[in-house]
């Protein structure tokens, strides 16, 4: 059963399924440089169904998030470990950016991190990527450090984080 969650622009936005996993694959091939197994989409899907979301317009998919938990260390300064959400990657197809698509996949993300009990979510971001960086800090995002080399093609990445009330 299909779990709609938003409408907007024509799109809508729901939790994904793993019949779902090939239509993001490809738009994760089409849109960024990093790439993931089939096990790693779908283990993924298994952990934080909550948090793993499609855009579909027209019967297509337009766009994905697919978010972690995990404990570690505060982003925010707290002692000891908490539950953070993880945003491992986020894409709009090109043609459907400006739509708004990537806000409510990102806000919609929060709600299901929400509801796995985290008390913050973080994502890694291309330096260069100002579009995202706005987008993010829009959503209430900060720039917590710069990760110096993070990604294969020795581009510096943003560690962004937001903490949940």
């Amino acid at each position: 059963m299909q779990v709609i969650l938003r409408e907007h622009n024509g799109a809508i936005f729901r939790r994904c399924e793993p019949s779902d996993l090939i239509g993001v694959m490809e738009i994760n091939m089409k849109t960024l440089p990093e790439h993931y197994s089939d096990y790693f989409y779908e283990s993924l899907l298994a952990e934080a169904p909550e948090a793993f979301l499609v855009a579909e317009k027209d019967s297509q998919y337009v766009g994905y998030i697919m978010c972690k938990t995990e404990f570690g260390f505060s982003n925010f300064k707290k002692l000891g470990f908490v539950k953070k959400g993880h945003v491992v990657s986020v894409a709009v197809l090109e043609e459907q950016r400006g739509n708004g698509f990537g806000k409510i996949l990102v806000n919609e993300a929060f709600k299901g991190v929400k509801e796995k009990q985290c008390d913050e979510m973080y994502l890694e971001v291309r330096c260069s990527n100002t579009e995202a960086v706005k987008l993010y800090q829009d959503l209430g995002m900060d720039i917590k450090q710069r990760l110096k080399s993070y990604y294969r093609d020795g581009e510096d990445a943003y560690m962004m984080a937001i903490e949940f009330s």
